[in-house]
């Protein structure tokens, strides 16, 4: 439409995406040239997966409702997943504390005042046990949003389903444990990137032998689309560091096929409806690609790209919060959309503090609401051949091409993480979209248009202290009724393993059976792999 018709002038209309990707008023074949269904689009569960990575997606089975959950203590996240779990969630996803993350336990002085502040702290198998009490691990799987220190808390999941006598290959989940996305954008790291990588492959090797139903890595984008990253830029970062472990399992002496299928990845879903759908597509579609490519992945299930989507906690507004629940129920319908295999969707009050019962049940009836009532899940990727849908599909795939290209040329993710340059390219984007939301030119309701004065505050969930001095004294009890000479040679195997070039997982799991804490482990592994600065 042009202005001579009565519409706007296309040169005074412009508009572009999140990314910067001009949309034109309208889309028609001429934008698709060269576009060859057969290969670009294909049929879903099958290569290059465009359309999803399963044939009949969720009409054979809806997404798992995975609400991610974890507050101050094992006992009161425990409450809270059984809360979710009777309410209709299907999957389980911890969220842990700031010490658990960075593998200190909670009464170490570097702990003070974050004990269960952005999750639950577990210090040892008795937090864990208290975590899992009353829940069925054999039925439910579980995903633990876990990095630097995900090595223990795997370990310790897997030991508490053995005291229940349920063995480890009937157990399911996921661990994060994407420690380059921690270097770039999030920060939760504890050992520099080496040791970190053999951690990780050390894990696949494990898991393979031992936990063979668990998906050893989630590729993270969320955290990098979080801290300021481009649609585009998500999906680049993210499949390159994807490339790195891929890599580095293969250099560690893994066939391709023999991880590659337990490989899964988790990205954010923000407010720009198809900018986000085509986003997972082009994502899928790359991913397929470089496996069957650049590593010779023979087995379609190593190209099939299978994530988790969260909605986006940097798109939730503190101002006039209940608007927030409109906004995450738009980006998970993007999501499901976009074939997400399981989903999180954000709770209203989540941008001033850790959600409330009322809010996080919101939360899951929003997801249940899209599942059941909508009729998404009654076809396929609906917007599949949508003239738009496919040409800013085509348009992401591209521009995340070249991103990669250019960090291949760097020498990989590992070296253009080290080199601070993804780090700035994500700093150039979250200032560029802070001056947009300053000037105006991004309208964010109630925060920049559309402003009361005279908002009534939410009811917040409160920590409780008292809770937080017992998780001290209990990691403190512990140590006082143990077998110390057991635990004392157990984490000598650790150091020992460290020093060596071993698989670092059996003896961690022999000093954390022994009675050993996650700070005690982290730190024998510290004693030999010393801990990251970046720029020291």
């Amino acid at each position: 439409m042009n202005a001579e018709r009565g519409g706007p002038d296309p040169n005074q209309d412009r508009r572009v995406t999140d990314a910067g990707i001009e949309i034109r008023p309208i889309y028609g074949p001429e934008d698709l040239k060269g576009f060859d269904p057969d290969r670009d689009l294909g049929r879903p569960g099958r290569p290059p997966f465009t359309r999803g990575v399963y044939p009949t997606m969720y009409r054979g089975r809806l997404w798992t409702m995975r609400q991610y959950a974890g507050m101050g203590t094992a006992r009161e996240t425990n409450a809270r997943f059984r809360y979710l779990l009777d309410r209709g969630q299907t999957g389980l996803s911890i969220a842990f504390d700031l010490p658990t993350q960075m593998g200190y336990d909670s009464d170490h002085p570097r702990a003070e005042g974050e004990v269960g502040k952005t999750g639950v702290a577990i210090d040892s198998i008795e937090d864990m046990r208290t975590l899992l009490q009353g829940i069925p691990l054999d039925k439910v799987t579980t995903s633990m949003t876990i990095n630097a220190t995900a090595a223990i808390l795997l370990l310790l999941y897997e030991l508490v389903a053995e005291g229940l006598g349920i063995p480890s290959t009937a157990i399911g989940g996921t661990v994060q444990n994407d420690i380059l996305k921690e270097y770039a954008a999030r920060g939760t790291y504890i050992y520099p990137p080496k040791p970190s990588m053999r951690l990780i492959t050390d894990m696949f090797a494990y898991c393979r032998q031992n936990i063979p139903k668990w998906n050893t890595i989630s590729i993270s984008g969320y955290h990098m689309r979080e801290a300021g990253a481009t649609a585009v830029q998500e999906v680049a970062f993210t499949l390159a560091n994807a490339i790195s472990y891929v890599q580095a399992a293969l250099d560690a002496g893994l066939a391709v096929d023999d991880f590659g299928p337990r490989l899964s990845f988790f990205f954010a879903c923000h407010m720009n409806f198809f900018e986000e759908v085509a986003k997972f597509r082009a994502a899928r579609r790359l991913w397929a690609r470089i496996m069957a490519e650049r590593f010779g992945a023979e087995d379609p299930r190593s190209a099939m790209l299978r994530f988790h989507t969260q909605t986006g906690g940097a798109t939730l507004t503190a101002q006039q919060p209940e608007n927030n629940v409109v906004r995450t129920a738009l980006e998970a319908m993007a999501a499901i959309l976009g074939g997400t295999q399981s989903l999180h969707t954000n709770s209203f009050d989540e941008a001033l503090a850790l959600p409330t019962e009322r809010a996080v049940k919101i939360a899951l009836r929003s997801q249940q609401i899209l599942g059941y009532e909508s009729g998404l899940a009654d076809t396929v990727d609906p917007l599949g051949g949508s003239y738009f849908v496919e040409a800013l599909t085509n348009e992401i795939e591209q521009r995340a091409w070249q991103y990669i290209e250019k960090i291949d040329g760097m020498g990989g993710a590992v070296t253009a993480i080290e080199a601070g340059w993804i780090q700035d390219e994500i700093h150039e984007s979250a200032f560029r979209i802070h001056q947009q939301v300053e000037s105006g030119e991004r309208v964010v309701v109630g925060v920049n248009r559309y402003r009361e004065d005279d908002e009534i505050p939410p009811e917040l969930l409160q920590m409780d202290e008292a809770e937080v001095e017992a998780q001290k004294e209990r990691v403190r009890d512990l140590r006082r009724r143990r077998d110390q000479e057991l635990v004392e040679a157990g984490l000598a195997g650790v150091v020992e393993a460290a020093r060596g070039t071993g698989n670092l997982m059996p003896p961690m799991k022999e000093a954390l059976r022994a009675g050993a804490t996650l700070g005690e482990v982290s730190d024998a592994l510290r004693e030999v792999f010393g801990q990251y600065h970046p720029g020291h």
